[in-house]
């Protein structure tokens, strides 16, 4: 807490929150920037909707009502989706938890936002890539040049490995152990949570093809495994660039491959991987180990989806009572008048 802020008020603890305690609990820095963008956008609405200055909030005036007023404030007056109005609620809560643990007498401030409920979310089925042959063209779609090389590594690592694309970007080259008995990925996750994918044979083959383009000389292994080159320095690659390249590729393939989805991006890869696993019989319990789930459950509402085929293999298995009529005779009457003594008219 900054000093001569008066703790009473609301936002005194803000600063505490983000910067010292959230990097302490190692959330990731994308939870952070979600929390700190909801609390932005909550004292915007306390300053510029609701005429408070930062100065005259203090936590009492925090209620039950006043956020769940905000809470409709974002769903009605704003249009923002449910998921999004719930992370904007979630930032609030998390901040007052930690706030009442600092302060006892915020407690029950905090016991009142607690009980203020979240939206319910429609659980949307998002779209994988669904055609093995459109796949294999997606992952294959990048020419035969040294970035091409590249660009083939990255699509192919981001489906065999199901890692995600901020992980993917932080790796390092001593990260990437291809000459282990079982190669493998040391893999940061979310919440800095640790794990090692293993690389596939094929896989193996397109890593040491592009290190001898972009690492044939290194001996530092502290450096970034992907990265770009601007003016003469290397960079980590950024997130963006690895959805804009996916964007480039998807927008190729669609071409020959009408059925690829309109909107192709970094995660549907992992998604598609995921739910093919599930879709070959592979356990949920080892796919969540191998996709880094701290919780089974997300695997499978995230994963966990059989083909048409699988639907219909199951729906054939009992006896169908549909009957297909081959007699073509109309019992309808084509007569106008006929027709309308039938339905009791003149």
């Amino acid at each position: 807490m900054k000093k001569g802020l008066d703790k009473k008020l609301f936002f005194s603890m803000t600063m505490d929150f983000l910067d010292v305690y959230l990097p302490q609990g190692h959330e990731s820095s994308k939870t952070i920037k979600t929390y700190r963008d909801g609390l932005t956008v909550f004292r915007r609405y306390v300053t510029d909707t609701c005429g408070f200055s930062m100065k005259g909030f203090p936590f009492e005036q925090c209620t039950f009502d006043f956020v769940l007023e905000y809470r409709n404030w974002l769903l009605d007056s704003q249009k923002r989706k449910q998921s999004t109005v719930n992370n904007r609620l979630a930032a609030i809560k998390a901040y007052l938890h930690y706030a009442a643990s600092r302060d006892i007498t915020i407690q029950q401030v905090q016991l009142n936002i607690s009980e203020v409920p979240f939206l319910k979310v429609p659980k949307v089925i998002r779209p994988i890539i669904e055609e093995a042959d459109t796949l294999k063209d997606l992952l294959n779609a990048p020419q035969n040049t040294k970035l091409g090389c590249r660009d083939t590594m990255i699509l192919s690592m981001l489906f065999d490995t199901m890692v995600r694309a901020d992980e993917l970007i932080q790796l390092d080259l001593k990260d990437v152990q291809i000459n282990a008995e079982i190669p493998y990925l040391f893999v940061k996750g979310k919440g800095n949570k640790e794990r090692t994918v293993p690389v596939s044979v094929n896989l193996v083959l397109l890593i040491k093809a592009y290190l001898v383009e972009f690492h044939s000389e290194e001996s530092d292994r502290n450096v970034p495994f992907i990265y770009t080159t601007i003016h003469g320095v290397n960079h980590r690659m950024s997130e963006r660039n690895v959805e804009r390249m996916v964007k480039k590729y998807a927008d190729i393939t669609r071409k020959k491959h009408p059925d690829l989805p309109e909107t192709v991006y970094p995660h549907m890869f992992r998604r598609t991987r995921g739910t093919g696993l599930y879709r070959d019989g592979v356990a949920i319990e080892a796919i969540a180990v191998a996709m880094g789930h701290a919780s089974i459950q997300t695997t499978k509402d995230h994963y966990a989806f059989p083909s048409l085929e699988q639907k219909r293999a199951v729906m054939d298995q009992g006896d169908s009572l549909v009957i297909s009529k081959n007699n073509t005779e109309k019992e309808w009457p084509d007569d106008e008048n006929e027709l309308a003594h039938i339905c009791g008219l003149r």
